[in-house]
């Protein structure tokens, strides 16, 4: 070394240890070399190449420096070319030696114990000993390099040198090469080892993946994106799983994960998926083990997903993999039986084995028997079984309207939740016996063939359950306006009777009941018929005098042929139970009526329901109709929308009734029934049939597809997003629907929001036809409730319905009136949540529904009208279109609301404005308006107290972020209804 000898005999160091998740790769290491390095100096008399020995008596090379006494030093010193090797960020690790300079005895003001690392990039081996220029650019700097500890003098003297150790990392480099450089400008030093290096993340198996080597990001804060592959039978979670390496190469930011797949289970930490051995198994994806099979299972091979069960034994749908396979209950035991006329009582006890399960339930089959010709026949639709007679839960069942001395075979069916899986038939138990000597059931229906102003014409359907040979039928017949007492009776040896001297223009009530050798049955519901007046019949005389001149020959053949008819049918009439001219006589109409107008035939007066679909429903070929997406659930099965096709017609969006698999033949028919009432309907507000599909399964209804679905949940979710006058068209658009409805003289019953259906230009459409007449009785929903044998809506039925079972167009009109209430309060629930008793106790004493908020006065006396108590002074649906219509047509009509004052005097139960007194806090009374979203903007903004509220404007309202035109009317109103209590409580108190 010139100037300042800095040798050392013996250089010890050891290099750092990589971080476990890091890999590095040595570009270069100088201790390795076993000749001289031969690295390229500038000038001559700078750095000079030295050997020495490291700590194992192994030969090395540096290099030194000290020409400390010259001043302006600029000592050069160039590695070899360096190939990249794809690396994009390069770490270079120095040790080195510095001398002192305050041990440097007269040493000039130059003296220095730093130098400066450079790197140049380059495609090819190209340096000379001019090129690069030995010059800061094209070199890139690197980094000035300071010694952490220097040595003096008398430490060399000693032996003892002090080695510092640094690494710098410069990039991206994207050249295939580079150079290092170092540049001394006035130390004593010596460069004793430099070794040049990137680093790589390691190929790992992590979260159940594998990740492959992967090189370091060009910056060092570069995350580089690897992408796992799953161990063999792994699969991945969610999201496609990633590991990042980080610019020191380590793994980190793990996202997702890949999981063993059913039948193999993980082991050795995840980094191995093995398949379940024999007798074991994994039903789904997961970290969980392989579990052993359950009992009466088993595995034909390894990586099992479920265990089959042995023979005899099954598993439900619904069981679980892990549940143990079962088998079929065994038959009921000590069935009894007790009958009462054409009723009878069944009771037995559970089977001796219920195959392993709990859920065994019982069904019962009906045979009625001929002894003379020794054969049983299944029973007939109109036997009634109390509570059901499939999936009783309890080991009794009541069954009723039997025929009467006729033999009956039951058999009592044990079946679980496997049964339908097995083979073979259920097990049963049977028991046989004979009803008794029975009246007669009540006749169901009355029908008015003709009148005149002294006399009504009438005819009725034979009792569903005559038991026995009818002898005659009784009638019964008042004055509305008069006492039940006060009637009279007349014989009848056919289903027909003419009442004659009756009062012109009067309304009469009729009953008609059967009788048989055993006696009367039941009187029939009460039918009201009304005579017309003089003027009514002189009128039609003079409309028809030209007709009956004009074509009296025609009217002698119409004579003669009606004569056939009847007699033909009264031959009939004692062939078989029910006459064929009574079933269809309401196909015919009476001289009060106009002509070409449809009258509603009720498709249960068929003896052949399918023969009703036929006639009222077009059949539809399955290949015209796509499924697209279920939507819903009805009555008996999924509700779907979907596309229909028809040959020369567009395509076009449908709304998809499907029938359930396993349904009976009953179920078929009511579900068809609605088909055949919807398909004698042709009006722009009652929902649109298209047609059926019965010859292919699934059994299909198929009508015009509603974008906004049902009234309700549309109201509810635009909570004050239309003006009055929109809900004021909804509510005429329904009205116009019923009223098509009435003149067809079909009573819908189950009138309700939620069985209206909107499309996308806000029209109203009439839907649900009939369903609600059969719903069985343990029916979950609770919005149909239970009375006089059947389900109801409580909440929208009008009284008389509930308590007698009167269903008329009157009783549809009290419906509407909710219907009205729910449409101007956005489809809030009638009587909130009051229970149904409640509703039926607050009706009697004539409590009726307040108005709703910002609902106008005179539709909420529109709905008092429909509320009246006596149903023959509710409006009818043609007044109730008039009156909407008016009010359309003059909108002024609509700005008066009721005070919200006058609510505390009015006999209703108003929980639109609920009572402030009764609440403790501000949060307590948005949550009784329904508000409560808002809670925070009222707290944030300080309105924690009634008084603060109070005085609250519409300018406070907005400004705490309540956007919503019906949300800001609700709070508004709700705080003047406060304000008014308020100051009703402050007089109280003066």
């Amino acid at each position: 070394m010139r100037g300042m000898p800095v040798i050392m005999d013996v250089v010890c160091f050891l290099w750092m240890l990589p971080s476990v998740w890091a890999v590095e790769e040595v570009l270069m290491d100088s201790t390795t070399a076993t000749a001289e390095l031969g690295w390229t100096t500038f000038p001559s008399q700078g750095w000079e190449e030295v050997s020495g020995y490291d700590e194992h008596m192994n030969t090395i090379r540096t290099y030194q420096v000290c020409n400390v006494f010259n001043n302006s030093q600029n000592n050069w010193i160039r590695t070899r070319f360096i190939q990249r090797r794809g690396a994009q960020r390069i770490h270079v690790q120095m040790k080195f030696s510095v001398r002192d300079c305050s041990s440097i005895p007269n040493i000039p003001g130059s003296c220095k114990e730093t130098f400066n690392l450079y790197y140049y990039e380059s495609d090819s081996d190209v340096a000379s000993k001019a090129f690069p220029p030995w010059m800061e650019n094209p070199w890139v700097k690197v980094d000035t390099i300071a010694a952490d500890e220097s040595f003096s003098q008398v430490e060399l003297g000693g032996r003892i040198m002090k080695i510092n150790s640094e690494v710098r990392s410069f990039g991206p480099v994207s050249r295939k090469g580079f150079y290092l450089a170092f540049q001394d400008y006035g130390a004593c030093m010596s460069i004793i080892a430099v070794k040049v290096y990137y680093r790589k993340c390691p190929r790992v198996i992590q979260n159940g993946a594998v990740f492959p080597e992967t090189l370091s990001g060009a910056e060092s804060t570069s995350l580089v994106a690897a992408r796992g592959v799953c161990v063999p039978n792994g699969e991945e979670v969610d999201v496609p799983i990633k590991l990042y390496c980080n610019g020191d190469g380590e793994w980190m930011v793990p996202i997702g994960r890949c999981m063993c797949k059913a039948g193999h289970e993980a082991l050795e930490n995840g980094t191995l998926c093995q398949a379940c051995v024999s007798g074991f198994f994994k039903a789904a994806q997961g970290d969980e083990k392989c579990l052993q099979c359950p009992i009466n299972s088993r595995t034909i091979s390894d990586g099992a997903t479920n265990c089959i069960c042995r023979n005899g034994y099954y598993r439900a749908d619904a069981d679980p993999p892990r549940m143990p396979c079962t088998t079929v209950p065994s038959a009921p035991q000590r069935v009894i039986s007790m009958v009462n006329e054409t009723s009878v009582k069944l009771e037995w006890s559970p089977p001796l084995e219920s195959g392993g399960r709990e859920d065994v339930v019982y069904n019962i089959i009906c045979k009625s028997c001929d002894s003379r010709r020794g054969s049983c026949t299944r029973c007939g639709d109109n036997v009634q079984f109390v509570p059901r007679q499939l999936g009783l839960t309890d080991t009794g069942v009541r069954i009723s309207d039997l025929l009467a001395h006729t033999q009956y075979t039951f058999e009592i069916q044990a079946v679980n939740g496997v049964s339908d899986q097995s083979p073979y038939s259920p097990q049963y138990t049977s028991a046989n016996i004979t009803t008794n000597q029975a009246a007669p059931s009540a006749v169901s229906i009355i029908h008015q063939v003709s009148r005149t102003p002294n006399s009504i014409t009438l005819s009725w359907s034979q009792p569903d359950q005559p038991n026995g040979v009818i002898l005659d039928y009784e009638l019964q017949y008042y004055e509305k306006n008069l006492a039940e007492f006060n009637s009279s009776l007349i014989r009848s040896q056919t289903n027909t009777a003419v009442i004659q001297a009756l009062k012109p223009g009067t309304i009469y009530v009729f009953q008609v009941r059967a009788r048989t050798v055993a006696g009367f049955g039941s009187f029939s519901g009460k039918m009201y018929f009304q005579t017309i007046t003089m003027e009514e019949y002189n009128s039609s005389i003079q409309e028809k005098l030209p007709l009956i001149i004009g074509s009296s020959a025609a009217g002698v053949v119409f004579i003669i042929a009606m004569t056939v008819v009847i007699i033909v049918c009264r031959r009939r009439s004692s062939d078989r139970p029910e006459s064929e001219y009574s079933d269809k006589l309401q196909h015919y109409t009476s001289g009060h009526i106009s002509p070409g107008v449809k009258i509603y035939i009720d498709p249960f007066t068929y003896e052949d329901p399918n023969e009703a679909v036929r006639e009222f429903a077009k059949e539809i070929d399955i290949s015209c109709v796509k499924i697209e997406q279920v939507i819903g659930a009805g009555e008996f099965g999924e509700v779907c929308s979907g596309n229909l096709r028809q040959p020369g017609k567009r395509e076009m969006l449908v709304a998809i009734k499907t029938l359930k698999a396993g349904y009976t033949e009953r179920q078929r028919r009511d579900f068809l029934s609605e088909a055949s009432i919807m398909g004698q309907f042709d009006h722009p507000n009652i929902i649109h049939l298209e047609g059926v599909v019965t010859k292919s399964s699934p059994v299909m209804i198929i009508t015009e597809f509603m974008e906004n679905g049902s009234l309700d949940s549309f109201l509810r979710q635009n909570d004050g997003q239309f003006t009055v006058i929109q809900l004021v068209g909804m509510l005429r658009g329904i009205a116009a629907g019923m009223k098509y409805l009435c003149e067809m003289n079909y009573v819908h019953r189950d009138l309700a929001a939620r069985n209206i259906l909107v499309n996308s230009n806000l029209v109203c459409k009439v839907s649900d036809f009939g369903l609600s007449r059969f719903l069985e009785d343990d029916t979950s929903d609770p919005t149909y409730t239970s009375s006089l044998g059947g389900k109801i809506p409580i909440r929208w039925t009008a009284p008389e319905a509930i308590q007698y079972r009167k269903f008329t167009s009157s009783s549809d009109c009290w419906s509407y009136g909710i219907v009205m209430w729910e449409v101007m309060s956005y489809g809030e629930r009638p009587y909130w949540d009051m229970s149904n008793q409640d509703v039926i106790n607050a009706i009697e004493q004539d409590y009726r529904l307040p108005a709703p908020m910002d609902c106008p006065s005179a539709l909420h006396q529109l709905m008092l009208d429909c509320w009246q108590k006596d149903r023959n002074n509710r409006p009818k649906f043609s007044q109730t279109v008039s009156t909407l219509d008016k009010m359309i047509r003059n909108p002024n009509t609509l700005k008066t609301t009721t005070p919200l004052s006058s609510c505390v005097h009015l006999p209703l139960l108003d929980r639109s404005t609920p009572d402030f007194t009764s609440l403790s806090t501000v949060d307590e009374w948005l949550e009784a308006i329904k508000m409560g979203q808002y809670k925070e903007n009222f707290a944030n903004e300080g309105f924690s107290s009634f008084d603060v509220v109070s005085q609250m404007t519409m300018e406070d309202i907005v400004r705490i972020g309540v956007t919503l035109a019906g949300h800001q009317k609700k709070i508004l109103n709700s705080i003047q209804a406060m304000r008014a209590q308020m100051n009703q409580i402050t007089s109280v108190e003066v």
